[in-house]
């Protein structure tokens, strides 16, 4: 097989890569920004490889295909943390409790005892809560490294330059995300926005997400007192900045996960658009009269939960003529 060269070096354009190693391709890396970093939505993301906690507003597709990431991960990073996920909210918000439970499965319901045997830093703050046992999570910008490292000494070629896709020699992978919209225009930027504290007063082992009303929030913990808040998805083309909404919403949200987030550091602000397509789900399709160019895109807010999917996908198209089932048919 001729080279096959992958644009774009996010957790699509990485895990795409692994795929096309694994089967014996020689692969040519290429991303303008470099290596990965904060120029990728991939470096801004929560990590949390939990499929059935994303049922409660996902598609199917991202609740079955997203089991296999956590193995997948562990399997080329060996950074995965599998302490599962815990979901709690007020009493006054029960109600978003139960519907989250009508929505998901594979969890068990936990009581205020329960919850503070989980997380002891939680105190005695909820009542209930549901306890997803099998999910874990990872450090993105830890995966991202370690997977970058993987595939550049298992033999990818790793280019820092501007290409024109349709002018490379042999196929091509186009996993630029949201910049592909120059060749995608049904992609959308869904606005991410997260922060990132320092408390070292509170310890929290999983990934915890309180219901809200109106900004429900996850915590994930990076170990040493560095916790990820986020939660936000608001549809934007461009923005570069938090809202002073978001902003005051997420601390507010953590601080009644527990007081001491309050005297918390934030040491970062992160600001990125996901790529999406109308239905939430990614894509895969080939483009140009001789089909070699592919593109692979609209992992939305899946990112880490789907690419291990969509890498093993497009080597199918690649290897086997598969039309798999992120296939966009009517284009290939």
């Amino acid at each position: 097989m001729n080279e096959v060269t992958v644009i774009g070096a996010g957790v699509a354009g990485l895990a795409v890569t692994r795929a096309l190693l694994d089967r014996g391709a020689q692969v040519r890396l290429v991303d303008r920004n470099g290596p990965p970093g904060a120029h990728g939505c991939s470096w801004w993301a929560g990590g949390m490889l939990a499929p059935f906690c994303e049922g409660e507003s996902a598609e199917e597709p991202v609740v079955r295909l997203g089991q296999r990431s956590a193995d997948w991960w562990d399997k080329h990073t060996g950074l995965v943390q599998r302490h599962g996920s815990l979901v709690v909210s007020a009493a006054r918000d029960h109600s978003d409790l139960k519907r989250f439970a009508r929505r998901t499965d594979h969890f068990r319901e936990v009581s205020g005892p329960e919850i503070t045997a989980l997380e002891p830093d939680l105190g005695t703050r909820f009542s209930r809560g549901l306890f997803f046992d099998t999910e874990a999570h990872l450090s993105p910008r830890a995966a991202l490294a370690a997977l970058f490292e993987s595939v550049t000494k298992d033999g990818a070629q790793f280019e820092v330059a501007e290409v024109a896709l349709e002018a490379q020699d042999g196929l091509v992978v186009d996993c630029r995300g949201y910049a592909a919209r120059d060749a995608t225009p049904e992609l959308r930027g869904v606005k991410g926005e997260m922060l990132v504290l320092r408390c070292p007063d509170v310890d929290l082992t999983r990934p915890v997400r309180l219901l809200h009303p109106r900004i429900p929030l996850y915590v994930v913990p990076r170990g040493d007192g560095i916790f990820m808040l986020g939660a936000t998805m608001i549809e934007s083309s461009a923005s570069d900045h938090v809202t002073a909404r978001s902003l005051l919403e997420l601390l507010s949200a953590a601080y009644a996960l527990n007081p001491a987030f309050g005297e918390a550091e934030v040491i970062e602000v992160g600001v990125d658009l996901r790529p999406a397509f109308p239905d939430n789900l990614p894509r895969i399709r080939r483009d140009g009269p001789d089909g070699r160019v592919i593109r692979a895109n609209g992992l939305f807010r899946h990112g880490y939960l789907l690419a291990p999917a969509l890498g093993e996908m497009v080597a199918d198209v690649i290897f086997e003529n598969a039309t798999p089932e992120m296939m966009d048919e009517a284009i290939a």
